[in-house]
């Protein structure tokens, strides 16, 4: 490629770069790096590296620490009595293995390319930059508006459990609109002191987060005891009101299903972990353990946690916004004070969470500026630290300034549209990557499988809420899966692998992403109708972004030599293999 200016040396320069943007983005969007790219070239950019400082037991504290935040306490109560009821113990259940399935393809990627950028990284080497920008733009944002929201719940949870309404401390402004207008400082002071806590060192941030972790797993425990202690078991099975279906299963198959649906968005949080692959003491054998292990830990608490309160109260008496610290709230016999226990533990929760939320942001985007999309700026890892202190200072202040006045409703619905479809797209990567060599292989035959197996599942999920019960419903549903199993059998069959993972694979590939990518589009369609705006709006921005930006900065650093541009090139096996010995113990 011939060498060029730099598109943003003046405005002449500028305008000739827009005017050359569909060639542009012809050459950029679909342009994909490898492993090996990825684990040498592209980390020098960042100067200096992160120390490999963490074990899988650190990991195993990150993964529970980003589950189990302060939503357990009130997503329980909504799938127990709209959805499950006392049966929500096994829809817990069904969600945990359903995370572990997806957090199978986190793990792979991870294992095999341990850097820090995570799902950026892994779409990257698939579907190329473009999908793997705008991916990455609406995670970050994701991250930045659910920690905006989740300090702002630590307030109000702090507040219950010492006795203190949170208007004490938040200032309200009369002449800015309502929802804009309740300054929270306190919310502010607990963001920038988890940055200066993330920017300082990782491994002292997993010490921090180790202690939080610890304590909010004590407070969980001791609500499980009680639980057990002062309910009875006849409430598995017997409503308050005689009226109100009966049984372990009130709401039948259906219902154990539905409950899954909800509970498993108290899942999201394995994500980050994989973020932190780059600074893994030995990612083949300490990220499996990690991933898997948070997920199978936190799995056994949620199912506990869900059959202490199912005993607590029968399912139709139970408070669906604050379940745990209602049932004590009234007693008559002293027992009001576990509810501010409960809200204390609720706070450690929503601090490793956001803990381990931040850490994953933060290398979300030094990565991200590493690829030069964003300014390389980002991309800088501090010499002494180890940590990307650019990307941690500039999100941390930009999570506190939301924070400070935004009062945003997200404790209620724990994830957002953003990243499902995340999830969604590494699980379909993974099955790409496996399927596909760049170069030597037809990638028809596996884009089409993705299409079709996407479409089946969105049709599943359109006739699973929108079509009335009765035996037409379930033909239809029961048709999509015959299809759905059709299909993966077809190309399991004709479509061999063209590669193979060297140390951690998903096992029974296709059928482990394949039920991801169902799960994910499902969940996707249970979502309300401003999830789906927002999720257009700030898509729409990153394609701006991408368009008036990214795509001339990434092609600017091609012509420098600073990355590579690879439409139809065979990857470096042997060169990603010598990256990986060096990780063998």
């Amino acid at each position: 490629m011939e060498s060029h200016g730099s598109s943003f040396s003046g405005l002449d320069s500028y305008f000739r770069a827009l005017a050359q943007t569909p060639s542009r983005l012809a050459r950029r969007a679909c342009s994909v790096s490898t492993s090996h790219e990825e684990m040498s070239q592209v980390k020098a950019r960042s100067g200096s590296v992160m120390q490999r400082t963490l074990r899988w037991y650190d990991l195993v504290g990150f993964g529970i620490g980003g589950m189990v935040g302060a939503g357990v306490f009130v997503i329980t109560g909504h799938a127990s009595r709209l959805r499950a009821g006392p049966s929500v113990v096994i829809s817990y259940a069904i969600a945990g293995l359903c995370a572990l399935l997806s957090s199978f393809c986190y793990t792979e990627f991870a294992v095999d390319m341990p850097v820090a950028g995570g799902a950026f990284s892994y779409l990257r080497v698939t579907f190329g930059e473009f999908a793997a920008f705008l991916t990455g733009a609406n995670l970050i944002m994701d991250y930045v508006l659910s920690n905006a929201a989740v300090a702002r719940g630590f307030t109000a949870y702090l507040g219950s459990a010492i006795g203190i309404s949170t208007s004490k401390w938040r200032l309200v402004i009369h002449g800015l609109p309502d929802g804009f207008n309740e300054i929270d400082t306190f919310a502010v002071l607990v963001v920038l002191a988890i940055t200066l806590i993330i920017c300082y060192s990782t491994r002292e941030s997993s010490l921090v987060n180790m202690l939080l972790t610890i304590l909010h797993i004590l407070f969980i425990g001791f609500v499980i005891l009680m639980g057990f202690w002062k309910g009875d078991w006849k409430n598995f099975t017997q409503p308050a009101n005689p009226n109100n279906p009966s049984g372990f299963f009130p709401f039948g198959a259906p219902g154990v299903f539905n409950g899954a649906a909800m509970v498993y968005l108290s899942y999201i949080g394995y994500d980050a972990v994989s973020t932190l692959a780059e600074e893994v003491h030995n990612p083949v054998k300490d990220i499996p353990i990690g991933v898997s292990g948070s997920v199978i830990i936190v799995t056994i608490l949620y199912c506990l946690m869900a059959a202490s309160m199912s005993m607590l109260l029968p399912y139709d008496m139970i408070d669906v916004d604050a379940p745990f610290s209602a049932a004590f709230r009234g007693e008559s016999d002293g027992w009001q004070w576990v509810s501010n226990v409960i809200g204390t533990g609720a706070s450690f929760g929503i601090l490793t969470s956001l803990l381990v939320a931040m850490l994953g942001q933060a290398r979300y985007l030094c990565v991200i500026g590493r690829s030069s999309v964003v300014p390389a700026w980002f991309a800088r890892v501090h010499p002494k630290t180890s940590t990307p202190v650019n990307a941690s200072a500039f999100l941390g202040i930009f999570t506190a300034a939301i924070a400070l006045f935004t009062d945003l409703n997200v404790l209620l619905n724990l994830v957002s549209i953003g990243t499902l479809f995340v999830f969604y797209m590494v699980a379909s990567a993974l099955v790409y990557r496996r399927y596909v060599a760049i170069g030597t292989t037809n990638p028809w035959p596996t884009l089409s499988f993705l299409c079709s197996i996407s479409f089946t599942s969105i049709l599943f999920t359109l006739i699973w809420h929108f079509m009335p019960n009765g035996k037409g419903k379930a033909l239809m549903l029961g048709a999509c899966a015959v299809i759905a199993i059709a299909i993966i059998q077809i190309f399991h069959c004709i479509v061999p692998q063209a590669r193979k993972p060297e140390f951690w694979g998903v096992p029974l590939m296709p059928w482990i992403p394949c039920a991801s990518i169902f799960l994910n589009i499902f969940l996707l369609g249970s979502l309300d109708g401003p999830s789906y705006v927002r999720f257009v709006f700030f898509s729409a921005l990153a394609v701006l972004v991408y368009v008036l930006y990214s795509v001339h900065a990434s092609f600017d650093a091609e012509g420098g030599g600073s990355i590579g541009q690879k439409n139809g090139e065979t990857t470096r096996e042997s060169d990603e293999s010598e990256d990986h010995n060096s990780f063998k113990v």
